[in-house]
Protein backbone atom coordinates (compact mmCIF):
# COMPACT_ATOMS: atom_id res chain seq x y z
CA UNK A 1 0.00 0.00 0.00
CA UNK A 2 3.02 2.20 0.88
CA UNK A 3 4.19 2.12 -3.38
CA UNK A 4 0.45 3.11 -4.01
CA UNK A 5 0.21 5.80 -1.98
CA UNK A 6 3.57 7.32 -2.82
CA UNK A 7 2.79 7.11 -6.62
CA UNK A 8 -0.11 8.51 -6.09
CA UNK A 9 1.47 11.45 -4.22
CA UNK A 10 3.45 11.86 -6.79
CA UNK A 11 1.23 12.10 -9.67
CA UNK A 12 -0.84 14.47 -7.43
CA UNK A 13 2.60 17.19 -7.41
CA UNK A 14 3.16 16.55 -11.14
CA UNK A 15 -0.47 17.37 -12.47
CA UNK A 16 -0.52 20.44 -9.88
CA UNK A 17 2.58 21.13 -11.85
CA UNK A 18 1.39 20.84 -14.86
CA UNK A 19 -2.07 22.70 -14.00
CA UNK A 20 0.64 25.64 -13.62
CA UNK A 21 0.51 27.97 -16.85
CA UNK A 22 0.61 24.99 -18.93
CA UNK A 23 1.02 26.04 -22.85
CA UNK A 24 -2.73 25.77 -23.81
CA UNK A 25 -5.56 24.81 -20.85
CA UNK A 26 -7.72 23.17 -23.25
CA UNK A 27 -5.10 21.14 -24.83
CA UNK A 28 -3.64 20.56 -21.28
CA UNK A 29 -7.29 18.89 -20.39
CA UNK A 30 -7.41 16.98 -23.16
CA UNK A 31 -4.03 15.19 -22.49
CA UNK A 32 -4.37 14.99 -18.87
CA UNK A 33 -7.80 13.89 -19.36
CA UNK A 34 -7.21 10.17 -19.81
CA UNK A 35 -4.46 9.65 -16.76
CA UNK A 36 -7.49 11.55 -14.88
CA UNK A 37 -9.99 9.01 -15.42
CA UNK A 38 -7.64 6.10 -15.84
CA UNK A 39 -6.50 7.10 -11.97
CA UNK A 40 -10.02 7.34 -10.97
CA UNK A 41 -11.15 3.99 -12.40
CA UNK A 42 -8.00 2.63 -10.56
CA UNK A 43 -9.03 4.04 -7.37
CA UNK A 44 -12.66 2.95 -6.99
CA UNK A 45 -12.25 -0.47 -8.39
CA UNK A 46 -9.49 -0.78 -5.78
CA UNK A 47 -11.12 -2.90 -3.28
CA UNK A 48 -12.49 -5.26 -5.94
CA UNK A 49 -9.77 -5.81 -8.17
CA UNK A 50 -6.27 -4.74 -7.19
CA UNK A 51 -3.42 -5.20 -9.66
CA UNK A 52 0.00 -6.15 -9.08
CA UNK A 53 2.75 -3.31 -8.23
CA UNK A 54 4.13 -3.61 -11.53
CA UNK A 55 1.44 -2.80 -13.29
CA UNK A 56 0.57 0.43 -11.23
CA UNK A 57 4.17 1.28 -12.12
CA UNK A 58 3.71 1.30 -15.45
CA UNK A 59 0.24 3.26 -15.20
CA UNK A 60 2.18 5.78 -13.09
CA UNK A 61 4.65 6.65 -15.89
CA UNK A 62 2.49 6.67 -18.33
CA UNK A 63 0.63 9.31 -16.29
CA UNK A 64 3.96 10.87 -16.33
CA UNK A 65 4.46 11.00 -20.45
CA UNK A 66 0.50 12.19 -20.31
CA UNK A 67 0.87 14.92 -17.78
CA UNK A 68 4.16 15.86 -18.76
CA UNK A 69 2.88 16.46 -22.91
CA UNK A 70 -0.50 17.99 -21.51
CA UNK A 71 1.87 20.90 -19.81
CA UNK A 72 4.03 21.45 -22.62
CA UNK A 73 1.80 19.83 -25.56
CA UNK A 74 3.52 16.71 -27.15
CA UNK A 75 4.89 19.16 -29.79
CA UNK A 76 7.10 21.51 -27.41
CA UNK A 77 8.50 18.99 -24.92
CA UNK A 78 11.73 21.24 -24.41
CA UNK A 79 14.05 18.02 -23.82
CA UNK A 80 13.13 16.58 -27.39
CA UNK A 81 12.90 20.07 -28.75
CA UNK A 82 16.89 19.68 -27.72
CA UNK A 83 16.79 16.19 -29.48
CA UNK A 84 15.34 17.78 -32.55
CA UNK A 85 17.84 20.46 -33.43
CA UNK A 86 20.61 18.47 -31.96
CA UNK A 87 19.56 15.25 -34.30
CA UNK A 88 18.35 17.46 -36.68
CA UNK A 89 14.89 15.92 -36.53
CA UNK A 90 11.93 17.40 -38.32
CA UNK A 91 9.95 17.33 -35.83
CA UNK A 92 9.45 16.96 -32.09
CA UNK A 93 8.85 13.38 -31.19
CA UNK A 94 7.70 13.23 -28.00
CA UNK A 95 4.44 12.22 -28.86
CA UNK A 96 5.72 9.25 -30.38
CA UNK A 97 7.18 8.60 -26.92
CA UNK A 98 3.37 8.54 -26.16
CA UNK A 99 2.22 6.24 -28.58
CA UNK A 100 4.43 4.02 -27.71
CA UNK A 101 3.77 4.08 -24.14
CA UNK A 102 0.16 3.68 -25.07
CA UNK A 103 0.66 0.17 -26.44
CA UNK A 104 2.92 -0.92 -23.65
CA UNK A 105 1.03 0.24 -20.84
CA UNK A 106 -2.21 -1.17 -21.82
CA UNK A 107 -1.16 -4.02 -23.25
CA UNK A 108 -0.10 -5.40 -19.57
CA UNK A 109 -3.19 -4.41 -18.20
CA UNK A 110 -5.38 -6.28 -20.76
CA UNK A 111 -2.44 -9.53 -19.88
CA UNK A 112 -3.54 -9.48 -16.06
CA UNK A 113 -7.23 -9.10 -16.70
CA UNK A 114 -7.07 -11.43 -19.04
CA UNK A 115 -5.03 -14.04 -16.99
CA UNK A 116 -6.38 -13.11 -13.55
CA UNK A 117 -10.31 -13.61 -15.03
CA UNK A 118 -9.73 -16.28 -16.81
CA UNK A 119 -11.45 -14.67 -20.29
CA UNK A 120 -8.48 -16.32 -22.45
CA UNK A 121 -7.62 -19.84 -21.39
CA UNK A 122 -5.32 -20.61 -24.35
CA UNK A 123 -1.66 -19.40 -23.75
CA UNK A 124 -1.39 -19.82 -27.91
CA UNK A 125 -4.13 -17.03 -28.17
CA UNK A 126 -3.25 -14.45 -25.35
CA UNK A 127 -0.03 -12.81 -26.97
CA UNK A 128 -2.46 -12.22 -30.67
CA UNK A 129 -5.56 -11.07 -28.31
CA UNK A 130 -3.58 -8.35 -25.89
CA UNK A 131 -2.10 -6.93 -29.12
CA UNK A 132 -5.36 -6.47 -31.42
CA UNK A 133 -6.61 -4.78 -27.65
CA UNK A 134 -4.07 -2.79 -27.68
CA UNK A 135 -4.02 -1.48 -31.03
CA UNK A 136 -8.09 -1.22 -31.06
CA UNK A 137 -7.22 1.46 -28.31
CA UNK A 138 -4.82 3.11 -30.08
CA UNK A 139 -7.09 3.37 -33.09
CA UNK A 140 -9.51 4.60 -30.90
CA UNK A 141 -7.79 7.40 -29.67
CA UNK A 142 -7.32 8.36 -32.89
CA UNK A 143 -10.94 8.63 -33.56
CA UNK A 144 -10.99 10.63 -30.56
CA UNK A 145 -8.12 12.97 -31.41
CA UNK A 146 -9.51 13.30 -35.02
CA UNK A 147 -13.27 14.33 -33.79
CA UNK A 148 -11.90 16.70 -31.66
CA UNK A 149 -9.94 18.44 -34.28
CA UNK A 150 -12.83 19.03 -36.80
CA UNK A 151 -15.35 19.58 -33.63
CA UNK A 152 -12.73 22.36 -32.32
CA UNK A 153 -10.90 23.82 -35.65
CA UNK A 154 -7.51 24.88 -34.18
CA UNK A 155 -7.97 24.33 -30.87
CA UNK A 156 -7.66 20.90 -31.75
CA UNK A 157 -4.42 21.52 -33.87
CA UNK A 158 -2.33 21.30 -30.55
CA UNK A 159 -4.24 18.20 -29.18
CA UNK A 160 -4.07 16.40 -32.42
CA UNK A 161 0.22 17.42 -32.42
CA UNK A 162 0.56 16.00 -36.81
CA UNK A 163 3.32 19.43 -36.98
CA UNK A 164 2.85 18.72 -40.28
CA UNK A 165 3.75 15.14 -40.80
CA UNK A 166 1.09 13.63 -43.38
CA UNK A 167 1.51 10.15 -42.02
CA UNK A 168 1.38 10.98 -38.23
CA UNK A 169 -1.81 8.65 -37.18
CA UNK A 170 -0.02 5.92 -39.17
CA UNK A 171 3.28 6.06 -37.43
CA UNK A 172 1.28 6.34 -33.79
CA UNK A 173 -0.31 3.79 -34.25
CA UNK A 174 2.53 1.77 -35.24
CA UNK A 175 4.55 3.14 -32.15
CA UNK A 176 1.40 1.68 -29.92
CA UNK A 177 1.75 -1.61 -31.64
CA UNK A 178 5.41 -1.95 -31.20
CA UNK A 179 5.04 -0.89 -27.54
CA UNK A 180 2.33 -3.62 -26.95
CA UNK A 181 4.66 -6.48 -28.83
CA UNK A 182 7.79 -5.19 -26.73
CA UNK A 183 5.77 -5.35 -23.35
CA UNK A 184 5.11 -8.56 -24.09
CA UNK A 185 8.53 -10.11 -25.55
CA UNK A 186 10.09 -8.44 -22.97
CA UNK A 187 8.46 -8.29 -19.42
CA UNK A 188 5.79 -11.00 -20.28
CA UNK A 189 7.66 -13.92 -17.98
CA UNK A 190 8.38 -11.08 -15.39
CA UNK A 191 5.11 -10.07 -15.28
CA UNK A 192 3.51 -13.42 -14.92
CA UNK A 193 5.99 -14.35 -11.81
CA UNK A 194 4.51 -10.89 -9.92
CA UNK A 195 0.73 -12.82 -11.21
CA UNK A 196 1.66 -15.79 -9.15
CA UNK A 197 2.88 -14.13 -6.05
CA UNK A 198 -0.60 -12.64 -5.38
Amino acid sequence: MKLIYTLLGVLLLLFVWSAIKPFEYFTWFLEVLPAILGVFVLIITFRKFRFTNFIYILIFFHCVILIIGGHYTYAEVPLFDWIQETFNHTRNNYDKVGHFAQGFVPAMIARELLIRKHVVNSNNWLNFIIVCIAMAISVTYEFIEWAVSLGTGEGGDSFLGTQGYIWDTQSDMLYASIGAILSLVLFGKYHSIQIRKL
